[in-house]
């Protein structure tokens, strides 16, 4: 029979570390915060370090910390709505118009929560090792691949030293290329996505610039970054690729286009005006 992951935790409590109870004491304590929470805000709210988070889940015998996220949403579902996969708290009964409204109250929440988190300095001085850079590689996996390969898509038309590999074994190749003249954009709504930040640290290691778009201020992620831009929406593991988080990284990644084309104007002008021309004929 299966047991929850808090009937778990009580289960293993005495062959838990000292370090580890702290982990387990908080999240039977404070479940519904834990979900939105980075491996690193857990740790620092434990007064631990990032690796007893990681031995409590292997503990626990899960395979890291989303795949105990993922556990303790599960548990969370049959008592809070929290957990469920809907967004704002939709229900059977809503009615077509009640979701409508709760889809659009959830998005315009994600979006005004990133635009309260923006630092303009942040993004100044994003766009500027932007303007500087000789490459600028976007990286990402999963439902941020996507959103690395829209971005790549966009600021293609106004310049020719983007590119996207969508491969992760690809991607860590590309990033020991990188030299101290290139920029790295990583997109990664939890910042510890395996892959990205193994590309990041490489990438990191060839002296390229750093900048991540991700959810959480202190993350594996963002201990690489040299600019973090924080996007607002939050996302339960249940939730995985939802459109509210992907529409605040698109926010960001637009204000970033926005900014670029503002400061290389006369060059991303013609650049705009040539791709427009060049696929013209391909629309009726």
């Amino acid at each position: 029979m299966d047991i929850d992951i808090f009937t778990q935790i009580r289960l293993q409590f005495n062959n838990f570390t000292k370090a580890e109870k702290k982990v387990g004491e908080f999240v039977l304590n404070n479940p519904k915060d834990v979900l939105y929470m980075s491996i690193t805000d857990l740790a620092e709210k434990c007064n631990v370090g990032d690796t007893s988070v990681f031995r409590f889940c292997k503990t626990l015998n899960l395979k890291g910390y989303q795949d105990f996220k993922m556990m303790l949403a599960q548990g969370l579902t049959s008592d809070t709505e929290e957990a469920q996969p809907l967004s704002d708290k939709i229900s059977q009964d809503d009615s077509t118009l009640d979701v409508a409204k709760k889809v659009l109250h959830t998005n315009l929440n994600a979006l005004n929560e990133t635009f309260d988190l923006i630092k303009t300095d942040d993004i100044d001085e994003a766009v500027k090792l932007m303007l500087r850079a000789k490459r600028i590689v976007f990286f990402g996996v999963g439902t941020s691949m996507v959103t690395a390969m829209e971005a790549t898509n966009k600021f293609m038309r106004i310049t020719p030293k983007v590119e996207f590999i969508n491969d992760s074994h690809l991607q860590s190749m590309r990033a020991a290329l990188l030299t101290p003249d290139d920029v790295a954009i990583a997109i990664s709504y939890s910042g510890s996505t395996k892959d990205t930040i193994e590309v990041v640290d490489i990438a990191k290691q060839r002296g390229a610039k750093i900048i991540c778009i991700t959810r959480f201020i202190k993350s594996p992620l963002t201990a690489h970054s040299d600019i973090t831009l924080l996007c607002g929406a939050n996302e339960g593991p249940l939730q995985g690729g939802s459109l509210s988080a992907k529409l605040s990284q698109l926010y960001l990644l637009d204000l970033l286009y926005a900014e670029y084309f503002k400061h290389s104007y006369d060059n991303s002008k013609l650049n705009k005006e040539l791709t427009s021309e060049a696929v013209s004929e391909k629309l009726y």
